[in-house]
């Protein structure tokens, strides 16, 4: 049964996050499906419920360096890249890694790198901090359909098959984050 959070709630959204749920939550821009990224059964509940391949990754989301740090390659990672990627953070910016080597496959997909953000988005942090970590962001939606930018969107896209909803205001950004590669300056999406 959907379970709907107050912005208030912050702990006992990320409680149902830590026992294995999949939660709605406010972004920049528009809701994001999250779950803990290190748990299989979370992520493969999450790929179902957006009908999206799970070849395709997602991108982490986090309240800071800290909570991202363990998932980038750093030693495939240029000190200057680095401080360039870490000089746009907190903000709207996701960035593509180099992957650490223990980081299960299932979460970056058929890809080398890690798409990592640290949100300056006060909900969506806040929900980091309390987790504890960097979380899973997709877009709340089912694969081929609008991102959601309302909780009641977000409702009527899953109903009862999402664990989660934390209905807290949405960031000033008017569309999803941009994507660019770190090492090639590359932009994944606009």
């Amino acid at each position: 049964m959907l379970q709907r959070f107050a912005e208030g709630q912050i702990d006992a959204a990320a409680a149902l996050l830590r026992d294995g749920g999949v939660l709605a939550y406010p972004t920049e821009a528009v809701f994001g499906l999250g779950c803990d990224p290190r748990n299989r059964t979370a992520f493969e509940r999450l790929f179902a419920l957006k009908q999206r391949p799970p070849t395709q990754g997602v991108l982490l989301i986090a309240a800071d360096f800290a909570q991202v740090e363990c998932y980038i390659d750093r030693a495939a990672v240029p000190a200057d890249v680095l401080a360039q990627v870490q000089a746009s953070w907190p903000g709207p910016h996701t960035w593509i890694l180099p992957r650490a080597a223990d980081i299960p496959e299932w979460i970056a997909g058929a890809h080398a790198g890690i798409a990592l953000r640290v949100t300056a988005h006060a909900p969506a942090a806040a929900l980091c901090r309390a987790y504890g970590g960097a979380l899973v962001s997709t877009s709340a939606n089912p694969h081929g359909s609008a991102p959601a930018r309302s909780a009641d969107t977000v409702a009527s896209y899953f109903g009862n098959a999402l664990d989660g909803l934390l209905d807290a205001p949405l960031g000033q950004q008017d569309r999803p984050t941009t994507i660019r590669d770190a090492l090639t300056g590359a932009t994944i999406r606009h």
